[in-house]
């Protein structure tokens, strides 16, 4: 089952049980789903586009909670939490930094990189090999960390 029909059947669930806040969030995944396959014209996507999708707005939900946050709007930044909530739900699980670094250094080592000026071919590389498993800040962070 594509991640666009279990969005779909979930979106059936949560009418069915009336949860509005969450029936909003599922819509804003499946809205924006619907934007990049049509995008193409041929009304498909790929899995791995799909799974962007859905980071670039966890991403934009966290973001933007941050800011009501700061703002000390309450009831918008709950809103934003429930719906990073929802949409984590649909996301691969994430690794570990313990995880993420033994990688890091498995590829420096591959590559048998020098120092912090080849730190771009090491997150290009263990970004490739981790895609939708770990966060690319915190790659980046490993990295840099490894190689300095």
């Amino acid at each position: 089952m594509s991640l666009t029909d279990l969005i779909n059947a979930d979106i059936k669930k949560a009418m069915l049980a009336k949860e509005k806040e969450k029936l909003a969030a599922l819509r804003a995944i499946k809205s924006a789903l619907l934007m990049e396959a049509t995008k193409g014209g041929d009304g498909t996507i790929s899995e791995d586009d799909e799974i962007k999708i859905l980071k670039k707005q966890h991403k934009q939900r966290i973001e933007a909670a941050g800011i009501f946050k700061e703002q000390e709007r309450q009831e918008q930044f709950d809103e934003e939490m429930f719906q990073a909530k929802v949409i984590e739900a649909y996301l691969p699980e994430q690794m570990s930094e313990e995880a993420i670094a033994k990688v890091v250094n498995e590829t420096i080592a591959k590559l048998g990189v020098q120092g912090p000026s080849d730190m771009g071919k090491v997150i290009g590389a263990v970004n490739k090999q981790l895609a939708g498993k770990a966060d690319g800040k915190t790659i980046s962070d490993i990295v840099k960390k490894a190689l300095s």
